[in-house]
């Protein structure tokens, strides 16, 4: 299967072939179609104007759940479109998480224990006893100044068998990470931070993008 969404996360629509029905799960040749992975979720997508209802990744393979009714068959060509407002959105702080979080990891040590990444709010959970609102003022300072950089947000394959792939920015890092990317950390934009405590031990970041 073909992952469109690493090769151009900008095309929106696309035509592409049905592989393989299994009742209400399809696999198309190509798509453009995100399944959540890496605490980003899913896209919402249509096949044809019928929803995706789920969707399910099974080694280099994704399984899209459509509704009983599809009447798709193999070979047929459809038409696969997604929200562009809401991916790009997902874009944005995708990346932003990731800055943080790389931020972090350089300057802070902690152990990250969890990510999600939805529409409208970022989130990244740390083991930590220390109250973390307090490293807010020197991770926004590098954070912006990156932001600020323009910096080309290079996207590549690791390992093209296993589909690893990674971002980097030259001089900065290289991180594994299989998400969709904008193409520069200026079209990510400035956010706010804003610090949450789940449970002991566990210090949270909310990360929103200022529109």
């Amino acid at each position: 299967m073909h992952k469109v969404f690493w090769d151009n996360p900008y095309q929106w629509t696309f035509l592409t072939k049905v592989a393989s029905v299994n009742g209400k799960k399809v696999t198309f040749e190509e798509t453009i179609a995100y399944s959540f992975a890496g605490g980003q979720e899913s896209d919402k997508a249509w096949v044809n104007n019928l929803p995706i209802l789920d969707s399910e990744r099974i080694e280099n393979l994704i399984y899209y759940t459509l509704p009983e009714e599809h009447g798709l068959s193999i070979g047929d060509v459809v038409t696969m479109t997604i929200d562009w407002p809401r991916r790009h959105k997902l874009m944005r702080l995708h990346f932003a998480a990731e800055l943080i979080l790389e931020i972090i990891t350089q300057k802070f040590n902690l152990e990250k224990i969890g990510a999600h990444i939805a529409e409208s709010k970022a989130r990244i959970d740390f083991i930590s006893d220390t109250n973390i609102s307090t490293l807010f003022e020197s991770i926004l300072a590098e954070y912006n100044q990156i932001i600020k950089n323009n910096q080309i947000i290079h996207t590549d394959f690791s390992d093209i068998k296993n589909q690893r792939r990674f971002w980097k920015i030259d001089g900065f890092a290289q991180v594994p990470c299989g998400g969709t990317h904008v193409k520069s950390t200026g079209e990510v934009g400035f956010v706010s931070l804003k610090r949450e405590h789940p449970g002991k031990s566990k210090e949270r970041i909310e990360i929103r993008l200022i529109e």
